[in-house]
């Protein structure tokens, strides 16, 4: 799924639905413990189960990338949602293992001198120029509220 751009410059991402299946590594061995082992039958639903939640979860995670900050939402029944201010964000580093970069796909780990959030992870988002956007809503942000640098550790 690509990012999309409303008429406000908000930038919504969502991870991407392979990445989510990817994440349910539980099913093949569910499969093996329905076929090979009876005895291991409610096994197998507790872990179908539990992929189905984490499915789910991961496909509800919500990253919303405004002018002025980002929030980060996720959760099913209990939600949550986390928001750091743009120009908090001092660094970031960008993962792609090989079955990512396959997928074109990336995870992006967000540095920040927030307390409460001094990392925030975008995972399994579509590879996109979203870092150029990012960089420069950020030094927009800290142009705006004249704030030179950031060096807390």
């Amino acid at each position: 799924m690509a990012p999309t751009t409303n008429n406000l410059d908000n930038i919504t991402l969502k991870p991407a639905n392979i990445f989510s299946i990817l994440k349910i590594s539980t099913l093949p061995a569910t499969w093996l413990a329905y076929h090979y082992q009876p005895l291991f039958i409610l096994l197998s639903i507790l872990l179908t189960l539990f992929a189905l939640y984490r499915y789910i979860y991961i496909r509800r995670a919500i990253y919303l990338v405004t002018p002025e900050y980002i929030r980060i939402t996720t959760g099913i029944l209990f939600k949550r949602t986390e928001t750091v201010e743009l120009f908090r964000v001092k660094d970031y580093i960008i993962t792609q293992p090989p079955l990512l970069q396959f997928l074109n796909l990336m995870d992006l780990q967000l540095k920040t001198t927030d307390p409460e959030n001094p990392i925030l992870w975008l995972r399994g988002i579509p590879q996109t120029n979203i870092i150029d956007t990012l960089s420069d809503r950020i030094l927009q942000c800290r142009s705006r509220y004249n704030i030179l640098g950031i060096n807390q550790p």
